[in-house]
Order: structure tokens, then C-alpha cells, then sequence
């Protein structure tokens, strides 16, 4: 069965949803910080329950997997039917919302694996030489502004497809119109001596 534009629309939206959706939970399950327990010549740090490394990892994969998809729906040749790419982008609202998706896309990723892989290092480094130590753990507001973030790359996705799905008309329009053009002015030029006899 043949993929639909609709189709694909609905992957890109949900995937980013996904994503928003395990960024915020991740934000919101991310402790404030861990509890000094003092050791000789040092500190150990005692953290509670922590998800959010988890989820900040789902998150950025379902924002990348978004991206693919929103990057694979624009160009996918549907109906069996493809358009050179220059085509697209001779559409200056596609080129602009096409590196809009793209740039947001980045930027989601960078706040999104930013805090995870620094909450991760915390975690995993307990233990401080220096009795002064402070237990921390990634900086806040991180984790859900990557979440909205690719929220909104998933959203400029969409667009994006919908102005590609208007440029793939046009596309077609065009070379239907200039076909029979050719045809219509084939048929006027022809010379009467070289049209078959009744």
C-alpha cells in the first residue's frame, strides 16, 4: 500500500508530540539537586529517582525521527509520481520553512542532549574528592524548552509539506499545460502533404 501525504503528515506531527510530550515529563521528574552525604576527605552524593535521563534520551530520539520523517514526506515521490527537488525550492515560503524546520530541529537536539548527557555525568559521578563539593544536576528550564522546541520543528515540518504538496501541483500543472501545447502546435504545423489520406 501506497504511503499518503496524510499519511506521513500524521507520523511527523505524533513523533513530534512524542517528543514534546517525554521532554516535559523529563523536565518535571529532574531533581533540583542530590544530597551531600560527607565522607573522609570527600563527599558522596545521594540523588533520588531519576527518569529524566531516560526520557531526555526518548525525546531527542523521537525529535530525530521526526526530522527524518518531516525530511523524507517532502520529497517522497507519491502516486508513484517524483519532482526534481530544484522544484520545491524555487518556492520561497518552502525554502524559508524548510530551514526554519531544520534549524529548530538542531536547536531542539542541542537543549534536549545538552542537560541529559550532563544530568547523566552527575549521576554517574558521585563521589567528589572535595569536601565542599555541591551535589548538582543539569541546569533547569533546559530539558522543556528543547521539548517546545520540537514541538514547534515538527509544526514547521508540516507547513513545509504543505507547501511542498502545492508546489508538486504547480509542478504538474505545468507539464500537463506544456504537453499539450506541443501537441495542439504539432498538430496546427503540420503540413497538409504529410497528413495521412482519408
Amino acid at each position: 500500500m501506497a504511503i499518503t501525504m496524510k499519511q506521513m503528515s500524521l507520523i511527523v506531527g505524533t513523533l513530534g508530540t512524542l517528543s514534546f510530550i517525554c521532554g516535559v515529563i523529563a523536565e518535571n521528574k529532574k531533581p533540583a539537586s542530590g544530597t551531600p552525604i560527607p565522607l573522609k576527605g570527600g563527599v558522596i552524593c545521594k540523588y533520588p529517582s531519576d527518569p529524566s535521563v531516560v526520557l531526555g534520551y526518548l525525546s531527542a530520539a523521537f525529535l530525530v525521527a521526526s526530522i527524518v520523517a518531516g525530511y523524507l514526506s517532502l520529497f517522497y515521490p507519491y502516486k508513484g509520481r517524483s519532482v526534481p527537488h530544484s522544484v520545491f525550492f524555487r518556492c520561497t515560503s518552502f525554502t524559508v520553512f524548510f530551514n526554519i524546520a531544520v534549524f529548530t530541529g538542531g536547536l531542539a537536539a542541542t537543549l534536549l542532549l545538552w542537560p541529559t548527557i550532563t544530568e547523566q555525568i552527575h549521576l554517574s559521578r558521585k563521589v567528589h574528592s572535595n569536601p565542599q563539593a555541591q551535589c548538582l544536576t543539569a541546569k533547569t528550564g533546559l530539558l522543556g524548552g528543547g521539548a517546545f522546541v520540537s514541538l514547534d520543528s515538527s509544526l514547521f515540518w508540516l507547513v513545509a509539506l504543505m507547501l511542498a504538496d502545492n508546489a508538486r501541483e504547480d509542478y504538474f500543472e505545468e507539464l500537463e499545460s506544456s504537453h499539450k501545447g506541443v501537441q495542439l502546435t504539432g498538430e496546427y504545423d503540420e503540413p497538409d502533404h504529410l497528413k495521412g489520406s482519408p
